[in-house]
């Protein structure tokens, strides 16, 4: 773990990113994607190129998957429509959590620290998520992208995640994988903890203000 500025306080919350830190999504966001542009006829990306075109938002991926000709309001929001039906049905396909994540939650859920998520993921989308794939995790607070939650790196999540578990936000750990989960962090006073498994890498990571860099979820329990 690289180390830049200590936890002054102790621990006393954790807030987790999804896609990228507690799930591996990647081929699961790409491939529904992709069935959406071959079926309004546009190519296919690679699964690899979604590492950059998810993080902030639904909205914001599909205009950068979308063909430059292509991205008017208009075949963005049909874009879109379609991506929100289709990922009603595949969700829960093609995703699974990092390896150790599991256990990494289980240990921290031990010592009765409380343990929530904050997601760019539509709300929904997120809890969804959340109850499928960590059925046993006991999380406090769960919250996605909605009318009153804007998409990280805007603080209100966060902040509201801090209210809700009544603790400082300095000893709060914010673990994320993009450079908007750092900024969040940084901008609330937060420990902000970079996980390298994720979509990005450990430059985004450090130059967003990352004070931490872990290379496996059992390094958080250090």
């Amino acid at each position: 773990m690289n180390l830049t500025t200590p936890i002054s306080t102790p621990v006393q919350g954790y807030i987790f990113d999804l896609d990228g830190t507690l799930l591996d999504t990647l081929e699961s966001l790409a491939n529904c994607y992709n069935r959406v542009l071959i079926q309004l006829g546009h190519p296919p990306h690679p699964a690899t190129a979604y590492r950059y075109f998810i993080g902030d938002g639904a909205r914001r991926c599909i205009q950068r998957c979308l063909p430059v000709h292509a991205r008017t309001d208009p075949q963005i929001d049909e874009a879109l429509r379609l991506q929100q039906a289709d990922y009603h049905a595949s969700w829960q396909l093609d995703a699974q959590p990092y390896p150790g994540i599991i256990d990494m939650l289980e240990h921290l859920s031990q010592r009765s620290t409380p343990l929530t998520v904050l997601s760019n993921k539509d709300h929904a989308f997120t809890l969804a998520c959340v109850e499928h794939f960590f059925p046993t995790i006991p999380f406090q607070e769960v919250v996605g992208f909605s009318d009153s939650v804007p998409h990280k790196p805007d603080p209100t999540g966060a902040q509201t995640i801090a209210q809700a578990l009544k603790v400082p936000p300095a000893s709060i750990v914010f673990v994320g994988d993009t450079a908007m989960d750092m900024q969040t962090a940084v901008t609330c006073g937060m420990a902000a903890v970079g996980a390298l498994w994720g979509f990005r890498d450990a430059d985004e990571l450090l130059q967003a203000g990352a004070h931490h860099l872990i290379s496996h979820p059992n390094n958080l329990l250090d």
